[in-house]
């Protein structure tokens, strides 16, 4: 994924990876565009990591960003979709 996003590889989009924001450490984030791009792994299906996804994706949210999640498989199979997703929500 940082392939693609990274040198303004998405509609000149600036993306910084492994971005710190409050407590919570994001995957891909484009500042400008309070734009977070998470990927996440087959974990985040279990119970426990989904309710602590709901907290930090609703602290970046009442911290004004728009968070994206994708599953890391998509990476892989789906990146024109992930690209497309990024740019509709930017």
């Amino acid at each position: 994924m940082w392939q693609v996003l990274r040198n303004r590889g998405v509609q000149n989009l600036k993306f910084r990876r492994q971005f710190k924001i409050g407590d919570y450490v994001v995957d891909f984030c484009c500042i400008d565009k309070k734009l977070i791009v998470e990927l996440d792994g087959g974990h985040h299906g279990e119970d426990k990591y989904q309710a602590m996804d709901l907290e930090r994706q609703t602290f970046l949210e009442n911290a004004g960003y728009k968070v994206l999640r994708f599953w890391n498989n998509d990476v892989d199979g789906n990146i024109d979709g992930i690209i497309q997703t990024i740019i509709h929500n930017s």
